[in-house]
């Protein structure tokens, strides 16, 4: 049986009113396996809810609904089953996987298939989604397979209570929903709760611990093993396996090892061992994650071996269980000189990882952040996703809004990573998804935590949606994805004004990220945040520091010039068509132009407007649109439960106060800098 949900939380968009179009039907649960247990569970809920009724044998009087794993059927189903089966074998090409499904509607019943229990239970959230859309009009078998094979969340929560990053590093929705206090929490129905929420939107594999891995997180890989197990206990009837961040120097750490060098005969016999135990403990444990010699964490670099040789030794361990190793390309020098205009920071991933690209063993996946810096507002892709065809790649994205306003500023970022995901690299049609896709999936770090709205932000909700739902069809456009979770987190049968509340959400959601971008960092130049924190404005917080995080600002221009011909040589990085267009800032995109090149205040953009000016305006635009946005959000007391209109609307007046904050310091900065006045003759302070 499922959990009963827990009381003290949003339902985010599982609300009871999104299941009324199953829970009011006959239903036909056939097959009999694990996460067929959960299928029936929540038909039973749902019909317990909304007065339908549903069984496990054919018997019975007509249902509107089946559900039928495709080898379980057999003879005395309804004809419309029949059916359903026979125009699969036409539509589906193949086998539906371990986690497709397909859906009909012949006649009076609608039909979900499905070769395996997985693909059943996806299906069965695909419906909520179509709600009474689903028993309509008949229609033809429409199979759905995820296009990528691994969709997964990292969480960055710490056992233990870090000093400086607290109980979930960069999180901005409270505690962990795992730990407290350096032990697990014991509220296990959150966990479940959470796990049904993820498999709605098709995530199938999470991290359940920070990839800093400092000592108590450590030893969750041996002595603390069985808090692991009892969290994978809880993912595992929503068929989501659970992965484990661990260091590198476990052997010395964890067993006094005087070596953690992957070449070692000790040290792989010591994790062969390790991991041995793990699987005994946890038979569908998904596998490691790992950051090494990065920010101060231990890696094969100490023992002069290469990232490859480090990813290689857990990879031998893991592949006799079926596991695998994520193995972060986040790897760059945060010991910079900034007054070495030739060390930069976006070159490093691509410079430690390109040249080892066939080296890696198969169940390795180099796990690549999007862009080459860390999760800016905005970044050029990462030449590092096209430049290991021999490698398996997972790209990583971050759906807590570390530099994207914490959750405490309205930031939208399917838009965003929709962009990412279609970025192509040349004739042959290749895509930044169609890598994933074929290596190593989607990543992304989870933006979850304790707090009663599982996100902070109630509106942040919908970028784990989002995330979830473009992991498994990266075509989906992100404006669709929006309302698909407005229908479902603010039911029409809840609201007295369902067409007015959507559109409202969509004027407010719609354009947010560019909101965001507008009135803080412009032109991709990245970071100008206040060190440390990530939030509020800081121009030169940075500058100066060791972590390389620069824009060069001087009194005649802004940005990094990462040219060939006369900057880093970063652009010589992309293949072509991009490493041209990225080369000269006559061709270079305008939203990217100061993340590659060093330009004058009056220099002309592609929108006809000099850099300055862009600075100006954009910055008065974004805190316009942020006052906007407040006024829509107001108009909607009464259509919106009373909590969740609170809570927007104190994040929405932090929004606004911290975009007027950007917008003088920075046009201020400016002004300081460049000497330019703005042509509309706003005040500039």
């Amino acid at each position: 049986m499922t959990a009963p949900a827990p009381t003290d939380v949003h339902p985010a968009w599982l609300p009871p009113e999104a299941f009324r179009a199953i829970g009011s039907r006959h239903c036909l649960v056939v097959g009999a396996a694990g996460l067929i247990d959960t299928v029936v569970a929540e038909v039973e809920r749902a019909c317990a809810e909304h007065g339908g009724s549903v069984r496990r044998k054919a018997e019975g009087p007509p249902p509107s609904l089946v559900l039928a794993l495709v080898p379980a059927v057999g003879d005395g189903g309804p004809a419309e089953l029949d059916a359903a089966l026979a125009d699969l074998e036409t539509a589906a090409g193949g086998p539906l996987g371990a986690e497709g499904y397909a859906l009909a509607r012949h006649g009076e019943v609608t039909v979900l298939l499905a070769d395996q229990p997985a693909g059943l239970l996806y299906g069965l959230f695909h419906l909520t989604r179509l709600g009474e859309t689903a028993f309509g009009a008949p229609y033809a078998a429409q199979p759905y397979r995820p296009a990528m094979r691994r969709r997964m969340l990292d969480h960055w929560d710490n056992v233990d209570v870090h000093p400086v990053m607290g109980q979930v590093e960069r999180g901005y929705a409270g505690g962990s929903i795992f730990w407290q206090a350096g032990q697990p929490r014991r509220d296990r129905g959150r966990v479940r709760a959470y796990a049904r929420l993820l498999a709605a939107v098709g995530i199938n594999a999470v991290t359940v611990n920070n990839v800093n891995v400092h000592a108590t997180e450590a030893r969750l890989l041996t002595e603390r093993l069985d808090d692991v197990a009892e969290l994978a206990d809880e993912f595992r009837p929503y068929g989501i396996r659970v992965h484990l961040s661990v260091t590198f120097a476990a052997p010395v750490v964890l067993a006094g090892l005087p070596t953690a060098d992957p070449l070692d005969d000790a040290v792989r016999a010591w994790w062969a061992e390790t991991t041995r135990a793990v699987y005994a403990r946890i038979p569908d444990f998904g596998g490691y994650v790992v950051k090494a010699d990065s920010e101060g964490q231990p890696g094969p670099f100490s023992y002069g071996r290469d990232h490859a040789d480090g990813a290689n030794l857990l990879a031998d361990a893991l592949a006799p269980h079926g596991g695998v190793v994520h193995w972060r390309a986040f790897v760059y020098n945060h010991r910079q000189d900034w007054r070495d205009r030739t060390t930069d920071r976006a070159r490093a991933a691509f410079d430690h990882f390109a040249p080892l690209d066939g080296r890696f063993r198969d169940n390795v996946i180099v796990q690549v952040k999007h862009g080459p810096m860390d999760f800016q507002t905005r970044e050029p892709v990462s030449p590092v996703i096209t430049a290991m065809p021999g490698t398996r790649m997972a790209v990583e994205f971050q759906v807590t809004q570390e530099y994207t306003g914490q959750q405490r500023h309205v930031c939208y970022l399917a838009p965003w990573w929709s962009e990412v995901l279609r970025f192509g690299w040349g004739d042959d049609g290749d895509t930044v998804a169609g890598v994933a896709a074929g290596g190593g999936g989607l990543v992304a770090v989870s933006n979850v935590g304790d707090d009663p709205f599982w996100t902070g932000h109630p509106l942040a909700q919908a970028n784990l949606y989002a995330f979830g739902r473009l992991a498994w069809d990266p075509r989906l456009r992100p404006a669709e994805l929006l309302d698909e979770w407005i229908e479902l987190t603010f039911h029409p049968d809840t609201s007295a004004d369902p067409d007015l509340l959507r559109r409202t959400l969509h004027e407010i959601m719609d354009d947010s990220w560019r909101t965001y971008e507008r009135y803080t960092a412009p032109l991709g130049v990245g970071f100008m945040v206040r060190p440390g924190l990530h939030y509020g404005p800081d121009v030169d917080g940075y500058e100066y520091s060791r972590w390389g995080t620069y824009h060069f600002a001087d009194r005649d221009g802004v940005g990094v010039d990462r040219s060939r011909a006369t900057g880093t040589g970063f652009t010589g990085q992309y293949p072509r068509p991009w490493s041209r267009v990225y080369e000269s800032p006559e061709t270079c995109p305008d939203e990217v132009l100061l993340f590659f090149h060093h330009v004058p205040y009056e220099h002309v953009l592609h929108s006809g407007r000099t850099v300055i000016q862009h600075i100006y305006d954009t910055h008065f635009d974004g805190v316009t649109e942020v006052e906007a946005a407040c006024l829509r959000w107001k108009s909607l007391v009464g259509l919106v439960d009373a909590a969740v209109h609170a809570r927007v609307t104190e994040r929405l007046d932090e929004q606004l106060r911290c975009a007027r904050e950007w917008r003088d310091q920075i046009n201020a900065y400016f002004h300081r800098k460049s000497g330019v006045p703005d042509a509309h003759g706003r005040p500039l302070h």
